[in-house]
């Protein structure tokens, strides 16, 4: 069983599993009591953060009142199948947080990717990425980069998808024009997205300077939509202490999606590829550097 298909039973399983309690009109705290948990650890299991074993699960199906063989017998397999999970082996690296963002990229059937910052790590060349971990740590462990950087790249996985996964990115004209890691880093990494934009499972937008400020000038986001229909969209928003899942409602994660539409109406759609390579052609020469005005005005 691929991590995907992982990834996806756990998502199924957690929803089945809230939707069961609340039909059985339980609190989490009341279903803990009754399991001999602590209530923290069925809260992490509907959240997703943790699977369930079939020994937890058989009673926890019982004091729900689910009876029906066929249904018991298709959460056991959704247990059964969710134990493995993507990235599980970097929980050293991430916080819950992530590694739940991380799953659910995995199993998205679209996803949705707005960046005012960096280019999204899905989208970064090795050397970007080393550059980006290196700005972000005070103190950098040479070993956890090289770890970060393996994880990183597995994602990427998803750009060489030959199934109907689609992926649309945003990108504001600022992270085009941030030289991060020096000019040849850079020249290469806007090189990848050139390259990247040409597939057809992958959309790159620019969202440029001209658009003024616009919907989502507060920060990034990213939303992830599944084909399985019992899995709601998932929103994440990402602020200055990381990535944090915020999709409380399907209200506020409706919101974000037509956020992200009213930027794809402001954004540069058309010549993308030929953009970005004039970008990268461009690097090195830094004639749109904003410290260049002040020399060539002192002159």
């Amino acid at each position: 069983m691929s991590a995907t298909s992982a990834a996806l039973q756990r998502l199924r399983l957690r929803t089945e599993l809230r939707r069961a309690r609340l039909a059985a009109e339980l609190t989490q705290r009341e279903v803990a009591k009754s399991m001999e948990w602590s209530p923290s650890k069925l809260i992490r299991i509907e959240a997703g953060e943790v699977g369930v074993s079939v020994n937890d699960l058989r009673p926890l199906l019982a004091a729900y009142g689910i009876t029906d063989r066929r249904k018991i017998d298709e959460l056991l397999d959704l247990a059964r199948g969710s134990r493995k999970m993507p990235f599980a082996e970097y929980r050293d690296l991430y916080g819950k947080e992530m590694l739940q963002f991380l799953s659910l990229e995995s199993a998205a059937w679209i996803t949705r990717h707005y960046s005012s910052l960096v280019i999204p790590g899905v989208l970064q060349t090795e050397e970007y990425m080393r550059a980006t971990m290196r700005a972000f740590a005070a103190q950098t462990n040479e070993d956890l980069v090289d770890r970060a950087v393996e994880a990183r790249l597995a994602r990427q996985e998803l750009l060489d998808d030959t199934g109907d996964r689609q992926l649309f990115f945003i990108l504001d004209e600022s992270v085009l024009r941030r030289s991060t890691g020096g000019p040849g880093v850079m020249r290469a990494q806007l090189e990848r997205l050139a390259e990247l934009s040409a597939q057809p499972h992958i959309t790159l937008q620019i969202l440029p300077f001209s658009a003024g400020a616009h919907p989502a000038i507060q920060g990034p986001f990213t939303l992830f939509e599944f084909r399985v229909d019992e899995m709601e969209d998932a929103l994440f928003i990402e602020d200055s202490r990381g990535i944090i899942l915020a999709g409380t409602s399907p209200e506020e994660t409706r919101r974000y999606l037509e956020r992200f539409w009213e930027l794809e109406d402001l954004a540069v759609k058309e010549d993308v590829e030929k953009l970005l390579r004039r970008l990268a052609g461009r690097v090195e020469a830094g004639s749109d550097d904003l410290l260049r005005l002040l020399d060539d005005e002192a002159v």
